[in-house]
């Protein structure tokens, strides 16, 4: 082993240390936004973020802050967003809430997230009071149960010289994956355009409707433009892969709990003009479909 490989399995090791309930918390209060005037909030990026504002977490604070405008009764069943310019993690960001409407059943929630005076992200987002009405459901594939995979890091392990950062960055969310992980299929193709893993929030999250919804917001952004690279054999880190996330909509259907496992069962339809399209379906463990997901990114595979 090298001694950069040995470097690179001692940080693994020590990331794999910084996981649980202490990393949770940290995710925690990065959505627990400062108030700083009537409709305007302000958030700060953790201090290991990368060269720009992870898109879940910019999701995540966004709806947090369009929720806290809106009766705790009323539950965010829908949001639509747009990736406009990289977030810099290095300031804060803020969030200006426009409350468009407050209906008799529904309510609608427009934010737009600043920094440097220029909008880098914006979203809307529609709440309703719980109502009953006619229900169906698609079925859950059959997959391994969670406990019986092994973690993201492990199955990074043969693969963390190349993979760094990637590999030992500390997590808020466990992650475990049902279907063959992206990096090792690698060079192999035409694969089927489908991601598989086990998620949940890594530690025990408070009893707070929003919140929840929130943290599966910022998880919603992880793994689901895999399902596109995979198809392909390439992914981040090993080719010249350059992506972002360009629009994001999610569809909540049943109640959840983010700290309870959910599988997020993603499948590309289509690839096309240096653009990726994803669609993804988070179901309980019990079998539930609690959350619908789709997502366009920007992929530029670049030859060697």
């Amino acid at each position: 082993m090298t001694e950069a490989a040995r470097q690179a399995a001692a940080d693994l090791d020590a990331a794999m240390a910084q996981r649980g309930q202490p990393v949770l918390d940290r995710l925690v209060a990065l959505l627990d936004l400062e108030n700083i005037e009537e409709n305007i909030f302000r958030g700060v990026s953790p201090a290991h973020s990368t060269v720009r504002v992870f898109g879940g977490q910019v999701a995540g604070q966004a709806l947090v802050a369009a929720g806290r405008t809106v009766p705790p009764e009323r539950k965010v069943h829908s949001l639509h967003a747009y990736f406009i310019r990289p977030g810099d993690p290095s300031v804060p960001i803020v969030y200006d809430v426009d409350r468009i409407r407050d209906g008799r059943s529904f309510t609608t929630r427009r934010v737009v997230a600043i920094q440097h005076g220029k909008a880098i992200f914006a979203l809307s987002a529609s709440f309703q009071l719980v109502e009953q009405g006619v229900e169906h459901a698609e079925t859950m594939p059959d997959v391994p149960p969670p406990d019986d995979l092994p973690s993201r890091q492990d199955s990074m392990r043969e693969y963390i010289e190349k993979l760094g950062p990637a590999a030992t960055m500390p997590r808020p969310i466990d992650v475990r994956y049902v279907t063959r992980p992206p990096w090792e299929m690698r060079g192999q193709g035409p694969n089927e355009a489908r991601n598989q893993v086990w998620m949940r929030a890594d530690g025990v999250l408070p009893d707070d409707d929003l919140l929840h919804v929130c943290v599966l917001t910022y998880a919603s952004d992880m793994t689901l433009l895999d399902s596109i690279l995979v198809r392909h054999g390439v992914y981040w880190g090993f080719d010249n892969v350059l992506g972002a996330s360009l629009d994001h909509a999610l569809w909540f259907h049943r109640p959840f709990r983010a700290d309870e496992w959910f599988l997020y069962d993603s499948v590309s339809p289509t690839a096309s003009g240096a653009r990726g399209l994803a669609t993804g379906r988070f179901f309980g463990q019990d079998g539930t479909l609690i959350a619908t997901v789709v997502q366009e990114g920007l992929l530029r595979v670049i030859p060697d």
